[in-house]
């Protein structure tokens, strides 16, 4: 009868041998390592990725000390556990010509930020929704925040409906077909007519809002960053609580917004 350190022996040889036929065996162990992070979004230890992968510690280690160096990682001081960092979703994000849209972005977020004191986003649409694609917090010591690489629905929250406002009646369209809309709060738009007149009068007015329709107690402003056609790319945001952002502060918010969302579009530009 086999051990249970014989079958786990046997798994871990199996595993390593997966990687033998390929080009690069090494860059194999690498993706391996990497898509092991993102699946852990709390962290793992090196000890755990080797277990968990079949790759001997020593080139897990320095695979992992690799990916923080080159900054597709964070190891974090206090559990020695390692994250992703946005650096992937940075290049997988919008460009125009070679500017990154992050890059772009960094300026005007931070000026953003430090004008209103609330934590600002860059979101893109992503498999039909929103996707947080770099925050900067804010600078008050109870500050609403999200995290890089979030994924929130589109029709409830200030930057979803940037995108949804500004795309083509036809996308839209297309975004709508057998979609079903839930209700997180009571004030989510979730009938389709009531997001749609929601969408026209955005659009009127250069930004959008998100009046907790996604949270309780969390308020939004948001404006779109468009492309030379008038296409979104991508929403910029701040979040704040209902008590720093209530209903009669939205109009300076958004103009906020649409500046930061023009200097965005500038630094793209060229």
């Amino acid at each position: 009868m086999r051990t249970a350190s014989a079958s786990r022996r046997k798994s871990t040889t199996s595993s390593a041998r997966d990687f033998d036929g390929l080009p690069s065996p090494t860059c194999g162990k690498t993706l391996a390592i990497l898509d092991l992070v993102a699946r852990h979004p709390r962290g793992i230890t090196a000890a755990q990725a080797a277990r968990a992968s079949g790759i001997t510690p020593n080139l897990v280690f320095r695979i992992l000390k690799t990916l923080v160096a080159l900054g597709y990682c964070f190891q974090h001081g206090t559990t020695k556990t390692y994250t992703l960092s946005g650096k992937l979703l940075e290049m997988a994000g919008p460009q125009s010509g070679d500017q990154s849209l992050v890059l772009a972005g960094h300026e005007a977020l931070r000026a953003l930020r430090d004008a209103t004191g609330e934590t600002v986003q860059l979101l893109i649409e992503s498999g039909g929704k929103a996707l947080v694609l770099e925050q900067l917090r804010g600078t008050h010591a109870l500050q609403v925040c999200g995290e890089v690489g979030l994924r929130t629905p589109l029709y409830s929250s200030a930057p979803g409906k940037a995108i949804l406002a500004w795309w083509s009646d036809k996308r839209r369209s297309e975004w709508f077909r057998g979609r079903t809309l839930k209700s997180f709060t009571a004030t989510t738009l979730a009938d389709r007519g009531r997001l749609e007149c929601d969408l026209v009068a955005s659009r009127a007015r250069g930004y959008t809002v998100d009046h907790a329709e996604g949270l309780e107690g969390i308020h939004c402003v948001a404006a779109p960053i468009l492309d030379l056609h008038g296409t979104p790319l991508a929403a910029v945001t701040i979040m704040a609580p209902v008590s720093r952002m209530p209903v009669d502060r939205f109009p300076s918010l958004g103009e906020q917004c649409i500046t930061a969302a023009h200097a965005i579009e500038a630094a793209l530009q060229g």
